[in-house]
């Protein structure tokens, strides 16, 4: 029989998973799959996550229970859920927004690129006429010719925190959730202080509200009451537009930094992304790989093995 089981693991047993099951590993160029393995029996697939520490497991086959309780000894059937995040977009906001959205957190190479994106209601018919969707859904070609015509048409503030700045953040005891905070207030202030009218301001959710406001404190200017909710890019469209945005911006930073080392760098962080950050070292070392990682990601400490 068939069995479906999901678990939530913290990054230590996360990487135990990884490592125990690299036997099976396959290639998989999923952006949020950190690990996809697979034999007869069993497949085993991990996601990067927006929380803090924390990181979903599926496996799915006739062992996936087995499997999974050497993980989590409470580990059980997943239930299939009736409330699924839709497949196309479902806007339940069609009113003048501001969203905003996040990529490149669970990639090891690469910057963090956060959007906010201004909605008018009249611009609903022209992004179903572009056929916007979650842009997770999207592959590559797909957001780079959507991205080109979302900033020609539409208003948005963009920013995007380099690997060096944010490894000199994490040696400061800054988390990521907070890091990213800190960006969303500032693309979502920049745009609600020239639409102060609009009501509507939302994010795609990372973290919970409150923990969102503790990180923003201190900041010169803040955003209140903003609208937090997971799989925001298929409830609203200005989010699904910041999400489209800053995923553009993001595979531009990668192709710059392809062109720069004359490599096809990879995204995620999956085993086969460290073997290409191991052949990375061997040719360039390791100062120039600190300039275009996230030191923090496992896979550095793989990596420092090397040494």
């Amino acid at each position: 029989m068939i069995e479906r089981v999901t678990i939530q693991v913290n990054q230590e047993t996360k990487d135990k998973i990884i490592n125990f099951y690299r036997s099976i590993q396959k290639e998989n160029k999923g952006q949020y799959i950190l690990f996809f393995g697979q034999n007869k029996d069993l497949t085993i697939t991990v996601y990067s996550s927006k929380k803090e520490d924390s990181f979903k497991v599926f496996f799915i086959g006739e062992t996936a229970l087995s499997e999974a309780k050497r993980w989590d000894k409470d580990a059980a059937p997943t239930e299939p859920k009736e409330n699924k995040a839709p497949t196309k977009a479902c806007w339940e906001v069609l009113d003048s927004q501001i969203g905003s959205d996040e990529v490149g957190t669970g990639d090891f190479f690469g910057p963090i690129c956060v959007c906010a994106a201004y909605v008018k209601k009249s611009d609903i018919k022209r992004l179903k006429e572009l056929g916007i969707d979650d842009s997770k859904r999207l592959n590559d070609d797909q957001i780079r010719k959507l991205g080109k015509i979302l900033i020609k048409e539409f208003e948005y503030s963009q920013l995007s925190l380099n690997n060096e700045k944010y490894n000199e953040l994490v040696d400061q005891d800054m988390n990521m959730n907070e890091m990213k905070a800190k960006m969303h207030n500032r693309v979502l202030f920049n745009l609600k202080s020239k639409h102060t009218s609009v009501k509507n301001v939302l994010i795609d959710q990372f973290v919970s509200e409150d923990k969102y406001y503790k990180y923003v404190n201190g900041e010169k200017e803040i955003i209140f009451g903003v609208t937090f909710k997971t799989k925001g890019e298929s409830y609203f469209p200005s989010v699904a537009v910041g999400s489209i945005i800053a995923r553009y911006s993001f595979i531009q930073h990668m192709d710059l930094i392809g062109k720069k080392y004359g490599l096809d760098i990879p995204y995620g962080a999956s085993g086969k992304v460290t073997e290409f950050a191991k052949k990375f070292v061997k040719k360039y070392g390791f100062d120039e790989l600190d300039k275009i990682v996230k030191k923090n990601f496992a896979n550095y400490k793989e990596l420092t093995k090397l040494l």
